[in-house]
């Protein structure tokens, strides 16, 4: 998500959250650093980010229409080039934006381009970008997540209030949940999407909330509970695996923050850590990654990684 055009962020206030599960653990994070220092003026602003077993980063870069790796070692390698047309609704230009990696290494990302070339695209090793799916120009597919049990990506939609299911192999996109919730009401709806628990979480920006939408037996979706509010400004979102703790991307706020099951917020980044708009989270082996698009300050896009205890 790349909120060019928001000034200020809702101070974050009564945090309500419901879970079906209690967690007790707690998580702690040290040694926050920055991996690479971004140049913004070619594009290089981060969007979403996926973790390679060897804890490389896979990001998109929204302002450059590219899919990259950054090494641990602050390499910078391009793997893939969308395509540059059009203008995606409200980020006003094209924009290449939520991002899943497979468990055979392919990657697949959204590009937004208010065109014909707006949907899902895979990046395999040593070949061109392919469109699996098209999504409708005018909508804004941001972020996604993949199942890779049901060979499904579940893609939320910021301007149609819908989150979007693509078979990986390819086809029709189907309108697999729709709902105000999903809604906007000034800027971006749905946004940051992850699976936990047999449902899909959405995380909706304008509303501050974070949505679960249970599977049922058949695949449909079930009804949309509104399961935490008042956050602000969210975007990407994680669950802290083997728990139903939540780590949650505010870019305005230059925050990574904890949000516990019985309601409980506590902050674990700020800008002091070098924090710069994040716009994605994501926890593997014992590691916080959160790519900063540098949202309102556009100085020192960057990946920042930490060590996590939990």
């Amino acid at each position: 998500m790349r909120l060019h055009t928001m000034a200020v962020v809702a101070a974050m206030a009564g945090v309500v959250i419901s879970t079906t599960a209690a967690t007790t653990c707690d998580v702690t994070v040290s040694d926050p650093h920055v991996v690479v220092h971004l140049d913004e003026s070619a594009g290089q602003t981060p969007e979403a980010v996926e973790v390679e077993p060897d804890g490389s980063a896979d990001i998109s870069f929204s302002a450059a229409g590219q899919v990259a790796r950054v090494t641990l070692g602050g390499q910078v390698q391009v793997l893939g080039r969308l395509p540059r047309t059009g203008n995606c609704p409200v980020a006003g230009a094209p924009s290449s934006m939520g991002l899943a990696r497979s468990s055979d290494g392919a990657l697949y990302v959204l590009d937004c381009t208010g065109d014909a070339n707006t949907g899902v695209w895979r990046i395999s090793r040593g070949q061109a970008p392919v469109q699996l799916a098209a999504l409708p120009p005018s909508g804004f597919p941001n972020g996604m997540v993949l199942d890779q049990l049901r060979g499904q990506l579940y893609i939320a939609d910021s301007t149609l209030a819908t989150v979007w299911r693509v078979p990986i192999g390819g086809g029709t996109p189907v309108a697999w949940a729709t709902d105000p919730a999903l809604a906007r009401t000034s800027f971006l709806g749905a946004n940051g999407i992850s699976l936990h628990g047999g449902a899909v979480w959405v995380g909706n920006t304008d509303h501050g909330t974070i949505l679960r939408i249970p599977m049922r037996p058949d695949g449909s979706a079930g009804a949309v509970q509104t399961v935490a509010s008042g956050l602000g400004a969210v975007d990407s979102f994680t669950f802290v695996p083997g728990t139903d703790l939540v780590l949650v991307a505010l870019p305005l706020a230059d925050q990574i923050v904890l949000v516990h099951p019985d309601g409980r917020v506590r902050t674990l980044l700020t800008a002091a850590d070098g924090l710069s708009g994040p716009t994605a989270v994501k926890v593997s082996n014992g590691t916080v990654y959160v790519c900063d698009g540098a949202v309102l300050s556009h100085i020192d896009p960057n990946l920042l990684v930490a060590h996590i205890d939990y």
